[in-house]
């Protein structure tokens, strides 16, 4: 389902990116681990094409994103690139909502605008998802009215409106109390049933450890540990083990 191979992204002379390769299968979830400045998130976004890479290749679902031919790195043409774009989605750790629009359409903005569904249809498939994440009572809402759980919802739902093959969470509970937070795991715990294909950059590792079929650890912008969260709980590398030191207790 996807594919990073020797990935290198440098901000001016701060390489944060060195040398990374994964794959992620299909129905798999993968949770990325690791300190603030490891280079977690500004993977997914090079992943999302909310950043350019320096050097290495991408493969979205069978198709190439980018790739490095000669040094040069050659993206995809748009038509492509555009076809990527939908089957990804990406939730933001602060939501990142429409603020003038009501939770239905923020959810069907997407739908209708992008891939031209129709109005009524859009919104019916909007409502199913409402419901699924218990938010049906809220359509008419403004994202100012709404908790920080009730918003990440509505993000998670606005993703999910353009069926994407795989999902993508940056910190999605990073900005919110713990009780929210257990509102908005709950939420990704029945998309893993729903066997969707997830990556998942978390600081909540009994969760990551619980849900994940793989976790990765990186550091320093490389990978450390690409294991089972079996594996990676107990693993020998003095790195790992002093990362997961600090939050031995909350696991």
């Amino acid at each position: 389902m996807l594919s990073v191979e020797n990935l290198e992204k440098s901000f001016g002379d701060l390489q944060v990116l060195k040398d990374i390769s994964m794959e992620v299968n299909h129905g798999e979830i993968v949770s990325i681990i690791g300190s603030s400045g490891s280079g977690k998130s500004t993977l997914l976004r090079c992943i999302n094409r909310l950043e350019t890479i320096d050097s290495g290749k991408i493969t979205v679902d069978g198709q190439i994103m980018v790739s490095t031919e000669n040094g040069k790195v050659q993206y995809a043409n748009n038509d492509i690139l555009n076809e990527i774009r939908l089957k990804t989605g990406l939730v933001f750790q602060n939501f990142n909502l429409f603020p003038h629009f009501n939770v239905l359409k923020n959810i069907t903005q997407a739908p209708i605008r992008v891939k031209k569904v129709p109005k009524d249809v859009a919104e019916k498939e909007a409502m199913d998802l409402l419901k699924k994440l218990g938010l049906e009572n809220r359509k008419d809402a403004y994202p100012h009215q709404l908790s920080g759980g009730q918003a990440q919802r509505v993000a998670i739902a606005r993703a999910l409106a353009l069926k994407p093959v795989i999902l993508f969470f940056d910190e999605p509970t990073s900005a919110l109390d713990p009780e929210l937070t257990g509102e908005v795991l709950k939420v990704i715990r029945s998309l893993a049933e729903m066997n969707m294909t997830m990556v998942i950059v978390t600081h909540e590792m009994s969760f990551a450890r619980d849900i994940s079929d793989r976790m990765i650890f990186m550091d320093k912008g490389v990978i450390v540990e690409n294991c089972t969260p079996e594996e990676l709980f107990n693993s020998k590398n003095e790195r790992t083990r002093e990362f997961l030191g600090k939050y031995h207790q909350g696991v």
